[in-house]
């Protein structure tokens, strides 16, 4: 005798791990909130143990932080938290682009995301179908090690750009060098393509928080981005 396979059914954990995170990048939970777990878990009908595994792995992952004396919060995001971030993407993303392209992998969920963009109802659509249009240009590159460090710091930049958005929603500008960066990718040209994609990670962090003064600036353009062995 058989017996079917259940249906998977998410883990409270992994249940109320999303959801956090939704509320987090979604501007729900703005960077700064405290996170009570007697409050997290009445809220998701859960007991208060799936909440602080949640919050283990939200920290892991530098969405939130863990202080002994002022409990969870999320993560406050700061010029010198974001050009962190951006700098790791600035050195990564690229090479990964141009090892997609030379690998000529698909990129046509690249598209599909850029079409939920561009349909989406509201910013957390969007930002929801960015978040998923870079990393359809990273996660064929073939080097599978590469696109974890980038998936790494992907909820990171997710909420750098959250913050950034709600005070200048720069939205469709960025989606107008999208487009630009899917053509070229599309043509096959990757290091046009490397490059345009450089600009535009550049150019978001320089318009959300300028350098200041005696600040050493993220650069706006490297011609070529560095070819790993």
């Amino acid at each position: 005798m058989t017996f079917a396979a259940p249906s998977p059914v998410p883990s409270r954990t992994q249940y109320v791990l999303e959801a956090i995170k939704h509320a987090i990048l979604t501007g729900q939970l703005p960077p700064g909130r405290p996170l009570v777990e007697a409050e997290l878990a009445a809220r998701f009908g859960v007991s208060k143990t799936p909440v602080r595994e949640a919050l283990k792995t939200l920290a892991g992952t530098g969405l939130v932080v863990m202080s002994q004396y002022k409990g969870v919060t999320v993560r406050t995001v700061d010029a010198a938290m974001a050009r962190e971030v951006y700098d790791v993407r600035l050195l990564l993303e690229p090479e990964a682009l141009r090892r997609t392209i030379a690998r000529r992998a698909s990129l046509e969920a690249a598209g599909q995301a850029l079409v939920r963009a561009d349909e989406a109802a509201d910013q957390a659509e969007r930002s929801l179908a960015n978040r998923e249009f870079h990393r359809a240009l990273y996660l064929p590159c073939g080097n599978p090690l590469l696109a974890r460090m980038l998936d790494e710091v992907r909820d990171q930049a997710a909420l750098v750009s959250t913050v950034a958005w709600s005070a200048d929603p720069s939205w469709r500008r960025e989606a107008d060098e999208h487009r630009g960066i899917l053509r070229l990718a599309l043509a096959g040209d990757g290091e046009a393509a490397a490059r345009a994609l450089h600009e535009h990670i550049a150019r978001f962090v320089l318009r959300a928080f300028p350098a200041e003064p005696g600040a050493e600036p993220v650069p706006e353009q490297a011609a070529e981005a560095p070819h790993h062995p």
